[in-house]
This record gives C-alpha cells, sequence and structure tokens, in this order.
C-alpha cells in the first residue's frame, strides 16, 4: 500500500511540473506570438492571416492578366475569332497561343516553324500525333513536311513520308476546299487514307495565306469522336498564327521587340503589382510558364528592352523592395537577413551580394546610413 501511495504521489508530482512547463510556454508564445526560432531567423515579423482583401487582390491580378494577353491577340485575330476565345476556355486558349506565337518568335526557316509547331500540338494539347503538310504548288501535291508521333524518331524526321493529292483522302479535301474536317470515325469515311497506323477519328485544318491554302494541320487519333469544338478553334487559330509565320519569314526586321510589347507590360504588372519576385525559386522558367510564352523568348525580350540579363532585371525589384524595407520604420525590428528572405532573396549570401552589387554598400551599411539621416 505504502508503494502505490508514494507512486501515485510521483505521478501527480510529474503532471504537475508538466502543466507548470506548459503554462509557462504558453505564456512566452503568447507575449512573442511565435516560436524562438522564427524570431533568430525573421525578427519580430508578425504573421498575415489569409483575407478576403488578400483573395480580391489575386482576383484583380488574374483578372488583369487575362486582359492582358487577350489584348496581346487583337492584332492577329478577328472580332468574330477573339469572340469565340472568349466564349470558350479563354485562359487556356489566350495561354496556349501565347505561347506559341513567342516560340515561333526567333524562327527564321520554314523547316524550324512547322517542326516546333507540331512539337507543341503534341505537348499543350495532349494528342496522339500531329502532321503539316505543305502544298507543292507545281506537283499539286501534299507534301509531310513536319510530323510527331508514330511518324517521328525525335530527330525531326518523317519516317516513311508520304505525299497526297489535291482531292485525295480528307486532307487533300480540306486542301481543295478550303474548309476543315472533323471526322468522329474514320471507319465511315471512304475518303480515310492510312497513313502509319490506322485511327479512329481525325481534325484537318487548312493553313491559309491571302486567301489561298498552301498548307494543312492535321491531327489523328484512336479514341472515336475525340475532337470536339474546342479542337476545332484550337487548330483554326493555330494555323492561323502558322500562316502568318509562314508570311513573316522572308520580311527583314520581323524579330524587334518594342516597348509597347504586351507580354513585357504583363510581366511588368506582374513584377510591380502582384510582386512575383518574393518568391525567390521564381525563375526564368517559372515566369514563363506564369505568362505562358517560351523562356527564350522572356529571356530575349527582358535583355532587348532592358539592357540586363534576367536574374539582373529580377534582382532589381528585389533589392528596391528590401531598401524600402530597411529605410521604413515599421520594419525596424526586423532583422537584416529577415528583410532579403522576404524580398526574394534565397540566402544571407545571395542578399548581401546582389543587394551590394546594385547599390555599393551592404544592407547593414545601407540601414545604417539611413538611420543616420533621420
Amino acid at each position: 500500500m505504502k508503494i502505490n501511495l508514494y507512486n501515485a504521489a510521483i505521478f501527480f508530482a510529474c503532471i504537475a511540473i508538466a502543466a507548470i512547463a506548459l503554462w509557462r510556454f504558453y505564456v512566452y508564445w503568447k507575449k512573442n506570438n511565435k516560436p524562438k526560432y522564427f524570431n533568430r531567423f525573421l525578427g519580430s515579423k508578425s504573421f498575415d492571416k489569409v483575407s478576403k482583401t488578400k483573395e480580391s487582390e489575386e482576383e484583380a491580378v488574374q483578372k488583369a492578366i487575362q486582359n492582358f494577353r487577350m489584348s496581346g491577340l487583337n492584332h492577329m485575330f478577328s472580332e468574330e475569332e477573339l469572340e469565340l476565345i472568349h466564349y470558350d476556355k479563354p485562359s487556356q486558349i489566350t495561354g496556349i497561343l501565347s505561347y506559341f506565337s513567342t516560340s515561333l518568335f526567333d524562327k527564321d526557316k520554314l523547316d524550324d516553324v512547322l517542326w516546333d509547331i507540331v512539337e507543341n500540338c503534341i505537348a499543350y494539347l495532349q494528342l496522339e500525333d500531329c502532321i503539316i503538310y505543305i502544298l507543292d504548288d507545281s506537283k499539286k501535291v501534299l507534301v509531310q513536311k513536319a510530323a510527331f508521333g508514330n511518324k517521328n524518331q525525335g530527330e525531326r524526321k518523317i519516317l516513311s513520308p508520304i505525299e497526297i493529292s489535291l482531292g485525295q483522302g480528307i486532307v487533300g479535301q480540306v486542301a481543295q476546299s478550303g474548309d476543315y474536317e472533323c471526322v468522329y470515325n474514320v471507319a465511315y469515311d471512304e475518303r480515310y487514307v492510312v497513313d502509319d497506323i490506322s485511327r479512329s477519328s481525325e481534325l484537318a485544318v487548312p493553313i491559309t495565306i491571302d486567301d489561298k491554302v498552301v498548307g494543312v494541320l492535321d491531327s489523328e487519333h484512336s479514341q472515336e469522336g475525340f475532337f470536339n469544338e474546342h479542337h476545332i478553334l484550337l487548330f483554326q487559330l493555330i494555323a492561323k498564327l502558322t500562316a502568318k509565320k509562314l508570311a513573316q519569314i522572308n520580311v527583314e526586321n520581323t524579330t524587334n521587340i518594342t516597348n509597347d510589347n504586351l507580354y513585357f507590360k504583363e510581366l511588368d504588372f506582374l513584377m510591380k503589382e502582384a510582386k512575383i519576385y518574393r518568391d525567390a525559386s521564381l525563375g526564368l522558367e517559372g515566369i514563363s510558364k506564369m505568362l505562358k510564352i517560351s523562356s527564350n523568348y522572356l529571356s530575349q525580350m527582358v535583355t532587348g528592352l532592358r539592357g540586363s540579363d534576367f536574374s539582373d532585371y529580377v534582382n532589381s525589384f528585389r533589392v528596391e523592395d528590401a531598401k524600402s524595407k530597411l529605410k521604413n520604420p515599421k520594419f525596424v525590428k526586423y532583422t537584416t537577413l529577415a528583410i532579403g528572405l522576404e524580398s526574394g532573396f534565397n540566402s544571407e549570401s545571395n542578399f548581401y551580394n546582389i543587394f551590394k552589387k546594385h547599390v555599393g554598400v551592404s544592407p547593414k551599411e545601407y540601414r545604417q546610413s539611413e538611420q543616420e539621416v533621420k
């Protein structure tokens, strides 16, 4: 019995000690608003809660981005086509078209343009195959110039290329009539021509320059009825982009990027308003995906319009953000490192080196000089 009472006493004493320790920790945590670990690295910054205001700001940013993209398509497509984009899937379509148009930006050879189109069709539209036929006017036949899928061996070389006469098969009919064809089940269409393997459905859209058919954008799928109105609209728009690029190939100065470039305006908006530079992990690839443009185009655009490489461009925003915080009384309790991390730098050394490169002094020296002025 004595042993049991002794054990019970020990047990309740442990509970009492644990309760006191837990209470003291709670008081300490409540007073400091966060664990000591965060104070060491983030100063005494308090964590902001996600609010409806923040959500509405993000919605406004997304709406602005969509407006930028639609504006960028105004000079490429008719009002009727823009209206179709608006009522279909505007965000997805404008993103795809933006990538297509910027990916083609520096292409100045026919083969490069055509292969870029078919490769992107596969990647972005999740197709099984895609082929571009170009019309040989002298022979009145359509020649396979670029293909992706079974017809391609990964070397931009077509396996067993075929030629189709005008009016022959579904592709030849599209080239002759100038109208697209979307076949739900090719097994019931006597015009169907088997190429590499027999499939179930087919979509063929003409590529037209000055009302003259110069080629056909074609895709087949093993699933019956795979292609829908969304695919038809996208293929028609991509065919139009292809036609515009083909018409520009031999025109000089078609690759100039000017200050009124809408993609750069969108990037500038995202930097200044959405402050995407505060994400330390966001680089060239990440931002190009956000803008739905090719990374090569993004790099050329920034270099051409700002005279600096992409990293310097992004870091210039981070440095200005850090300078603003370093001299702001509201951030007086923040550590220098906390401000650097908040501004988008990924480490103390990264912050120190880039800040000194842009400003001429270290972050700590800059802060001290600003305090002395006040």
